[in-house]
């Protein structure tokens, strides 16, 4: 936990906030998800905090355990690697940058009369881009002759529902990994790597 600070206490907000949902009454779980959705209405109206609450909570307080274990698979890893101050830039321009854009898809369905003004007011949270975005930029930690094996993998899994499903969520899924593999630049010299110390002569302090 020490080498992955920012992994655990956004977790442990998750937690929080998880646990807010599972014991609020009838209605007030809805209305704690809609205030915090990065939805069309919420970003037009309160674009910060839309932008930053949506990825302290998930829908459903069950799913709690499944992120914990997502979250020590993939974050983690990437901030002992990279640093928290690299780990969190990556996920938070894939979070932002998967946000906005898939907003406006959205905006663009409404005004073609392709999808229902109400998905300007659906429930928009989660932290599955940020988990996307390191699913991405991991790729350049794996073992050169599995790489292409991972990334293959990784493509799949978030392409294919792309191409079937056409969500806007999968949209953003596929931009976040896109901007995993983007961030590329900041994998050289990365934080786990320390310089070389000089040798000392034998008895020296």
């Amino acid at each position: 936990m020490r080498s992955s600070p920012g992994t655990h206490l956004w977790l442990a907000v998750i937690a929080v906030t998880s646990l807010t949902l599972a014991l609020s009454p009838a209605g007030l779980d809805t209305y704690f998800l809609h205030r915090n959705s990065s939805n069309l209405h919420q970003l037009a109206h309160h674009p910060v905090r839309a932008l930053l609450g949506s990825a302290f909570w998930i829908e459903d307080p069950a799913d709690l355990l499944l992120y914990a274990v997502l979250f020590e698979v993939l974050h983690a890893p990437v901030e002992r690697w990279l640093g928290t101050a690299r780990w969190l830039f990556t996920v938070a321009t894939a979070h932002i940058t998967a946000t906005l854009v898939s907003q406006q898809v959205v905006l663009l369905a409404i005004r073609d009369h392709d999808v229902p003004r109400s998905m300007a007011h659906v429930v928009d949270i989660g932290v599955s881009y940020g988990l996307a975005a390191s699913a991405g930029i991991l790729t350049y930690r794996i073992a050169r002759r599995r790489r292409w094996l991972y990334l293959a993998a990784v493509l799949a899994f978030f392409l294919v529902p792309l191409f079937v499903d056409r969500t806007y969520t999968d949209l953003g899924h596929a931009l976040s990994l896109a901007t995993g593999l983007a961030c590329y630049p900041l994998t050289r010299h990365p934080a786990h790597e320390k310089p070389v110390a000089p040798e000392q002569r034998p008895g020296a302090n």
